[in-house]
């Protein structure tokens, strides 16, 4: 197992707030890691990566689509992206190199998943990545 995906597992998904993560290499736009089953299509790096494109008040006005499913946006920078549906949602951190994706639902505390992964996000962009 590598390094990255040590991390995925244990800072993300040991938290038992995170119910999926992965790591997207932003100028591929590939999967790097991710969970176990966590199986991320083409169009959902598509659209993880076009809501930093847009504008911030865009992303937030019109939402995410990502896994077949609508998201509201409920918070959207030059650095995160949050955004729910019902008790379901998506945290997406951008670093230099990397989109690292959580996802939590229903019975997971949302503060612990953006907590644990902002802390991976900016704990990657110290290292560069």
């Amino acid at each position: 197992m590598s390094h990255l995906q040590n991390l995925l597992l244990d800072t993300l998904l040991g938290t038992k707030h995170v119910d999926c993560a992965a790591l997207i290499r932003l100028q591929e736009r590939t999967v790097c890691v991710a969970s176990p089953g966590f199986t991320l299509m083409p169009n959902d790096i598509r659209a993880l990566v076009n809501g930093f494109a847009k504008n911030p008040l865009q992303t937030r006005r019109d939402g995410l689509y990502f896994k077949e499913t609508d998201y509201k946006c409920v918070r959207s920078d030059d650095t995160s992206l949050y955004a729910k549906n019902e008790n379901n949602g998506v945290i997406v951190v951008k670093t230099n190199l990397y989109l690292l994706v959580a996802t939590y639902t229903a019975g997971m505390y949302p503060s612990i998943c953006v907590e644990a992964t902002e802390k991976l996000g900016e704990y990657l962009r110290k290292k560069g990545n």
